[in-house]
């Protein structure tokens, strides 16, 4: 009796490692771990902006005096808007930005800033610890790329109106290749930028962005 046991041969190996090889392609190309991880981002985009204007909507229920941006309580609402109907803007942009806040609004003066503090000294300009109980957002959070093309933005109106924008960088959050997108379905001006608030519509002209 022969008890010799049998290897693989060198082509069936090969045959093997080709399979292997095709499999391993078509699953990158039907996952697609790039699209993949840029969609987990434009999710955390939408999650990141309601958390934001929850907490906006909070401080103008709970709060009496109420500044809409403001580096200390000493400034006005009328910080909001600047001059000739244009709007300042706040973004959380680790580089410059031009003064129409990358296109987003047609702003008087663009500010940006990397901080995530909530006392008014963070990105986005509002005491969210003057509210009784304490701010609703353990900090602010920023835009999960931080690109010169991707980043949050918020501009606001004297009268307690505001909007937080952001842009989105996959195809199924893209409104050119998926028409039911956020950015399309928001109510603001632009299919090509999320737009959340009271006011989506909010800029320099009051119609549009």
């Amino acid at each position: 009796m022969n008890n010799m046991k049998k290897g693989f041969t060198l082509l069936e190996l090969l045959i093997v490692i080709g399979i292997l090889a095709i499999l391993a392609t078509a699953t990158v190309l039907v996952l697609n771990p790039a699209e993949l991880l840029k969609q987990a981002r434009d999710s955390q985009r939408v999650t990141d902006l309601s958390a934001l204007r929850r907490g906006i909507n909070v401080y103008i229920t709970a709060v009496s005096s109420t500044y809409m941006a403001s580096t200390s309580n000493a400034q006005s609402n009328a910080t909001c808007k600047g001059g000739s109907g244009t709007y300042t803007c706040y973004s959380d942009r680790s580089g410059a930005l031009s003064v129409t806040c990358g296109g987003r609004y047609s702003s008087g003066v663009a500010l940006t800033s990397l901080s995530r503090k909530t006392d008014a000294g963070g990105w986005l300009p509002i005491k969210f610890s003057d509210i009784p109980g304490g701010s609703p957002l353990p900090q602010l959070p920023t835009d999960p790329s931080n690109t010169a093309n991707l980043y949050y933005a918020y501009a606001c109106n004297s009268n307690l109106t505001f909007v937080l924008t952001a842009a989105f960088e996959s195809n199924k959050f893209n409104w050119a290749t998926n028409s039911s997108s956020p950015a399309g379905v928001d109510g603001g001006s632009s299919t090509a930028v999320y737009e959340i608030g009271t006011t989506p519509l909010l800029n320099g002209s009051g119609s549009g962005m």
